[in-house]
């Protein structure tokens, strides 16, 4: 049996003065934060102040200045992303529209050579994780925005990379397709133990998915010690939802594998 604490290990995240530049200028200044394995980090910050930049650099999308990025044992920075065994999970889901939605849920075993039953077994214990077997055959176009969004998800996560970025991934849902979508990446990131860096705009957002959390401003991270403090410091925003900072403060619920 593997022990868990070893697989811990291997997806836990370690950033050290990261910098990125776009033409001279610097975008992203001396970046240090860690995630431990199956934690999920949220980033909160406005539009323009890096979040994007930050997670196509941990992917190796963009290039860096400097600074080092380590997923478990390896260094990581200077190599290709496809090598990083870390996905990046866009703002809009980006389906093959060729494909059913086992198709692309299936894509990246395909591309590691598996067949079969095995094939079949894993895209459907994914599917009827993420709510989608009975969608199995339907195109993209088919389909509304949270399941497309949810095929997305699993395409990401049946490769069982060391780590998931995830860009606003909910951010184009409607209210109830959002708020669905929270929920079960909540469930599912505590099923799975994934290791996760999610950035939003949204601070209510930022508190029900996040485990740790972080202020990103003009490209400087800030790192809170936990959820409390995270909640109190002014330029979090949180205070400015009072009803909603009454209830994360004073009357948390308890979600399974959260902290």
């Amino acid at each position: 049996m593997t022990d868990p604490g070893t697989d811990r290990d291997r997806q836990a995240l370690r950033v050290e003065r990261l910098g990125v530049a776009f033409d001279g200028r610097p975008l992203l200044h001396d970046i240090t934060f860690g995630v431990r394995g199956g934690q999920t980090l949220a980033i909160v910050g406005a539009s323009g102040c890096g979040k994007t930049t930050l997670l196509k650099a941990i992917a190796g999308l963009l290039p860096t200045v400097g600074g080092r990025i380590q997923l478990g044992a390896r260094a990581i920075e200077a190599l290709p992303a496809r090598t990083r065994n870390a996905v990046y999970l866009y703002q809009e889901p980006l389906l093959f529209p060729h494909l059913d939605v086992f198709g692309n849920v299936a894509f990246g075993l395909r591309l590691r050579g598996l067949r079969g039953a095995d094939l079949e077994q894993r895209v459907m214990a994914m599917l009827e994780q993420l709510q989608l077997a009975a969608l199995a055959r339907r195109r993209p176009q088919a389909l509304s925005g949270g399941q497309r969004q949810r095929v997305a998800f699993g395409r990401a996560l049946i490769v069982e990379p060391a780590l998931l970025l995830l860009d606003e991934p909910f951010s184009n849902l409607d209210p109830e397709a959002r708020a669905d979508m929270q929920a079960l990446f909540r469930n599912v990131a505590a099923a799975r133990g994934i290791t996760a860096i999610f950035v939003t705009h949204d601070v209510k957002e930022s508190l029900l998915v996040g485990d740790a959390f972080a202020l990103l401003r003009e490209g400087r991270l800030q790192i809170y010690a936990d959820r409390q403090a995270f909640c109190a410091d002014p330029a979090s925003g949180v205070g400015r939802e009072a009803g909603f900072w009454r209830e994360m403060t004073n009357e948390v619920p308890h979600i399974p594998g959260r902290s």
